[in-house]
């Protein structure tokens, strides 16, 4: 188990509910995975991430459903893609990543709470 933090701690990190829009495969990659355009809603607007998530998922699976990101956190150049959130999942049994999602849609841009 990680170290203790404080609600404040947990309160910086700033996670949204957004809806993919595009996803494509991203070749240029070390590890397989996709770019991704999440639709963050009208304060955050569209971003780019890039996943590794080939397993589970195909690009045409991906397009319409909500993910959870953290959008504060500065982007990453990878390779010649600049992602600019993080999309988080867990590792299932054999270490390939499955989708952190919401049960039931919200609309998108709503923070974790």
């Amino acid at each position: 188990m990680a170290e203790e933090i404080t609600y404040a701690d947990f309160d910086r990190v700033d996670i949204r509910v957004g809806t993919i829009v595009e996803a494509s495969p991203f070749p240029e990659a070390r590890k397989p995975a996709f770019k991704l355009a999440i639709d963050f809603g009208p304060d955050i607007g569209i971003k780019k991430s890039s996943a590794q998530i080939t397993v589970h998922y195909t690009p045409e699976s991906l397009v319409g459903r909500q993910v959870l990101g953290v959008v504060n956190f500065p982007p990453r150049q990878i390779g010649p893609f600049r992602s600019e959130v993080l999309t988080l999942g867990f590792e299932d049994e054999n270490g390939a990543i499955v989708l952190a999602a919401v049960e039931q849609p919200v609309p998108n841009g709503q923070k974790m709470m």
